[in-house]
């Protein structure tokens, strides 16, 4: 599958849904070999980490939870 895409003035593309489909996760990271950019799906970014873990949750769920707090600390009356 070949898509092309705009990079914006700050740097940023949008991931077509159908690749973001298939990429199955929302990090990815990027690989440069020479001229050529390979996007690689993240699974999991736990398992360097694994023995800080508290629990089972997703990096998405970690983030949102993060967010959260860091929202309520800084409106906080």
């Amino acid at each position: 599958m070949l898509t092309a895409v705009k990079i914006t003035s700050k740097g940023q593309i949008t991931i077509p849904k159908r690749i973001r489909d298939i990429l199955d996760t929302d990090i990815v990271e990027f690989e440069v070999k020479d001229n050529l950019v390979v996007l690689k799906p993240v699974r999991s970014v736990g398992g360097s980490l694994s023995k800080y873990s508290v629990g089972r949750k997703t990096f998405s769920e970690i983030r949102d939870i993060a967010w959260d707090a860091a929202v309520n600390d800084k409106f906080k009356k």
